[in-house]
């Protein structure tokens, strides 16, 4: 082999020695990440089986979140400049899946949908493609969709557990969030079919409502409200219910 072809190929090797160290180094990063997840949401699924406990769980999953934003912190360390998307499969799916579960914790603890900049603040990131690593649009609002169907079976076990009231909320909340998804252009691609199939989460929280109803489990009082919310919801424009300007930090 002549000396110039040798020279050529060995650096072609010492580039893609490097890659694949990179792409291990990343790889034992996101595992780290991706077990505090799973323990965030062990922690979350005592909302299911225990109303005492959803306090203690959301405080729970809180110092998991921790652990995730100090992953976040040396993976935005790790990536070369100007190529996050370059390693971007290696955690969206993880991404999608924190925020999802920082959305649910939000929404026990205060009632109202998490925004992207406070979920990107949770995990220590930013919301601005220039900036860098940064919580990608697209896995915010498949956490947000995967945040529909958790809640869909909230419902149904806040019945179980006899809470009556808690499905009526849970219902009005996940309307204003269809409708909010409503207004977006989307193709026809992953985020299209998974919203596809928030239609059926919907439904399957008004059917639990309609089953309250008919059996006579909603107080009057609670019945007015639902029917006031209607009339409102019928007269402005519904979207997904956002924490006040400014409050986030705060509330977060």
């Amino acid at each position: 082999m002549q000396n110039n072809v040798k020279n050529i190929f060995d650096s072609f090797n010492d580039y893609l020695v490097k890659e694949q160290e990179l792409r291990t180094e990343i790889r034992d990063i996101v595992r780290d990440i991706d077990q505090a997840a799973k323990e965030a949401a062990i922690a979350l699924q005592v909302i299911h089986s225990s109303i005492a406990d959803v306090s203690a769980a959301c405080a729970n999953a809180r110092t998991f979140f921790d652990t995730c934003r100090e992953g976040y912190a040396k993976l935005a360390a790790l990536i070369p400049a100007g190529q996050y998307y370059r390693y971007h499969d290696h955690w969206h799916y993880m991404t999608q899946r924190i925020v999802f579960l920082i959305a649910l914790t939000i929404y026990l603890e205060k009632g109202f949908l998490v925004t992207r900049d406070t979920a990107a603040d949770i995990l220590g990131l930013s919301v601005s493609q220039q900036q860098g690593f940064h919580l990608d649009i697209e896995d915010y609002l498949v956490g947000i969709l995967q945040l529909a169907s958790e809640l869909s079976r909230y419902a149904v076990n806040s019945v179980i557990l006899g809470d009556y009231e808690k499905p009526l909320t849970i219902s009005k909340f996940v309307a204003d969030l269809n409708s909010g998804f409503r207004l977006l252009n989307l193709k026809n691609d992953s985020l299209r079919k998974r919203f596809d199939a928030l239609k059926y989460d919907v439904k399957k929280i008004e059917e639990i409502v309609y089953d309250i109803s008919i059996r006579g489990l909603r107080t009057e009082a609670t019945g007015a409200a639902a029917v006031g919310g209607g009339a409102a919801a019928a007269e402005t424009p519904s979207a997904p219910t956002a924490e006040p300007a400014g409050a986030e930090e705060k509330q977060a």
